[in-house]
């Protein structure tokens, strides 16, 4: 592909996926906003309980074969087919464990309630089972528009509907509700308006080929999935379902940029660099631009949020949910580097190396053994503390190994992004001191605070051209110019 052609796929392609992940998470979060000032922080908390089986057989359902499909050049409807029935067949499997798993679920939590909130929420992987290769396809074309179109509709009508189900007193089942109706009408769209439609083709030979990179994939998957849960489990096990709830709701803050940013970043990064995977020095120079520029953006919502958790919060949800907001701060310095660590991992994928992607999640997770154990022992925040150390620590690993493979050295990635983290640094404590002075109500603060927090990048960016701050600018305006011709 063309330099240039490559540029305006990979413009295309992150502007609507940002536009996908903002206004669906923007959807999301409203509608999380609006429903935790219904609800109580134990029935956010009851749904934490159960998120990690239903994430960990998720990650069955998929089975690494998505991105498998993406990478590999020549896809046939025999690959998409046998892929798509092999999913159908492992959604169904693992509904009917967690199905008659349920009881022994809510017996370990001492919940009776979680038996049949495991049981209806169970069929969201059915749902997404369906839809699996649909999306793949889109993805793979880097067609997120469609996608955008059908992700604000799904979150929108969910939203509303469980919204009008917490008011009328549905409780914790207005999430359960939520989620099942979000992924159905999304799978429904899905299939009536993407052309790609499934034929009775299976090969055995095409999912024993994409199985060698993609097992690899899914048990790296299992093992985040399950490092990443986990922490879920035990705040569950070991505390209330309302401490949970906090922590959730904490988790679910950072979420919407952190996990924002990654998913735009990765959805898109996977198929462009894939497409230019033979020629190192082109890879280099793609990647660097989008390390740089992803890195500003993470470092200045992350610590920027930090820096406003108290008015954030009381701002947004009410004073009730105010012991989240220690775990918010901690939470924000963990998610900075996610986007990061999604880049160095994708760049394995990108050059066939399934392998050493695993043996890298092994190692990490190994290390996360004893921030799991001060959890038990210690307590949530030491945890988090933990998570913040091993969260540096994988960083290290990951980008070694990334960049061995494209002779981009740890010190030269560190020497890229640093200039932004100083950047967010400073804007984080000026906007954190702004809000010791301001004798306003907390919308207010808060409003004052990110706007404050927006020009001093702004101001930073321009005085000293910072090469990360330059790189978005240009994108930005590279994307309206097309627009105008």
């Amino acid at each position: 592909m063309p330099e240039k052609n490559l540029k305006q796929k990979t413009l295309s392609g992150l502007f609507w996926s940002f536009t996908d992940n903002f206004v669906n998470q923007g959807v999301n979060f409203a509608v999380g906003i609006i429903l935790a000032r219904i609800l109580s922080p134990k029935e956010f908390g009851l749904i934490g309980m159960i998120t990690i089986f239903i994430t960990i057989s998720q990650s069955f359902v998929d089975s690494g074969f998505s991105q498998a499909l993406i990478r590999k050049k020549d896809c046939n409807q025999a690959d998409y087919c046998t892929v798509f029935y092999f999913n159908l067949f492992i959604g169904a499997l693992f509904y009917g464990i967690l199905f008659f798993s349920a009881k022994t679920i809510s017996r370990f939590f001492n919940e009776p309630q979680l038996e049949g909130l495991v049981q209806v929420l169970g069929l969201v992987l059915i749902i997404n089972a369906a839809g699996l290769i649909q999306n793949t396809i889109l993805t793979k074309h880097i067609n997120f528009k469609l996608q955008t179109r059908i992700s604000v509709i799904s979150s929108v009508t969910a939203g509303v509907i469980s919204i009008w189900l917490a008011y009328n007193g549905w409780g914790v089942w207005s999430l359960v509700w939520r989620t099942l109706i979000q992924n159905f009408i999304r799978i429904l769209l899905l299939w009536a308006w993407n052309e790609w439609k499934p034929a009775l083709l299976f090969s055995r030979a095409a999912l024993s080929n994409m199985f060698n990179f993609g097992s690899k994939l899914l048990v790296s998957g299992l093992i985040d999935t399950t490092y990443k849960s986990f922490y879920y489990l035990i705040i569950g096990k070991f505390y209330s379902a309302s401490q949970l709830g906090y922590y959730t709701r904490a988790d679910n803050f950072q979420m919407f940029p952190s996990s924002n940013l990654t998913n735009v970043v990765q959805r898109v990064s996977y198929p462009v660099l894939s497409s230019i995977q033979d020629d190192d020095a082109r890879l280099k120079r793609s990647y660097k631009k989008l390390i740089k520029s992803t890195m500003l953006i993470s470092f200045v919502l992350l610590i920027g949020m930090a820096a406003t958790a108290e008015y954030f919060v009381c701002a947004l949800v009410g004073e009730k949910w105010l012991p989240s907001v220690p775990y918010l701060q901690l939470l924000c310095f963990v998610g900075m580097l996610y986007p990061l660590h999604a880049l160095n991992l994708n760049m394995l994928n990108v050059k066939g190396r399934s392998d050493l992607f695993l043996r890298l999640e092994v190692i990490k997770k190994v290390l996360a053994i004893p921030v799991i154990l001060i959890g038990i022992f210690i307590g949530i925040e030491a945890m988090l503390v933990g998570m913040i150390i091993n969260s540096i620590i994988a960083y290290f690993l990951n980008s070694f190994w990334s960049g061995t493979l494209i002779n981009y050295p740890v010190k030269e990635q560190i020497g890229d992004i640093a200039p932004s983290f100083i950047a967010a640094i400073i804007m984080g404590f000026s906007v954190y001191a702004l809000g010791f002075v301001l004798p306003y109500s907390s919308a207010s603060v808060l409003f004052f605070q990110s706007t404050f927090g927006l020009l001093i990048i702004i101001a930073i960016g321009h005085i000293f051209r910072l090469g990360s701050y330059v790189e978005i600018r240009q994108m930005i305006m590279d994307k309206f110019q097309n627009k105008q011709v």
